[in-house]
């Protein structure tokens, strides 16, 4: 049975993650207010340990990235991100595991990122396998909505009285008559 407490960090970390150029990616700002630690800081410390993040695990954002996350997060606008000489770092759940930091919060914390990732994974594929059956069952219906309306067309054309058989034109005389 998991700890309600780490429940909580988990879904609020679950929602911080975004998808940028295909990858699923936590930015440093976010990742450096789970860990206890200032932007600048956590920062410095990435730039100190760069080798432990190749391109794979971090990238920086381009100008037009960062300012499209701006202009669609409040929260970015508000004390994070707003004021930023350079443009922010971000990343995937390999490098967001790869803590640099050495306090007892952040290793803590780096737990609960990776937890996240995993969860997020984990809906994912549920996800996927769902709108797999859900395709399925789309292609079915639209095989029986097809015979449903073959069906419905034969039972019209069945229910449609016969053409009236039209009498000839002038005076016609019935040849077998007894008189």
């Amino acid at each position: 049975m998991s700890n309600p407490k780490a429940q909580v960090p988990t879904e609020e970390i679950t929602r911080a993650i975004l998808v940028l150029r295909g990858h699923r990616v936590l930015l440093d700002s976010e990742l450096a207010s789970l860990y206890g630690a200032t932007t600048k800081r956590f920062n410095e410390q990435i730039r100190r340990n760069r080798r432990r993040f190749p391109a794979d695990f971090m990238f920086h954002l381009t100008a037009e990235e960062s300012s499209s996350l701006r202009s669609q997060f409040a929260t970015l606008k508000t004390g994070r991100g707003q004021h930023r000489k350079y443009l922010p770092y971000v990343f995937t759940e390999h490098g967001a595991a790869a803590t640099i930091l050495d306090s007892p919060r952040a290793v803590e914390m780096s737990v609960y990122v990776v937890r996240a990732f995993v969860q997020l994974r984990e809906m994912l594929a549920s996800k996927t396998a769902l709108v797999r059956k859900l395709n399925e069952l789309d292609g079915k219906l639209k095989n029986h909505d097809e015979a449903i309306t073959a069906i419905l067309s034969a039972i019209r054309e069945l229910m449609n009285p016969p053409p009236p058989k039209r009498r000839g034109i002038g005076f016609t005389a019935s040849i077998n008559e007894k008189s």
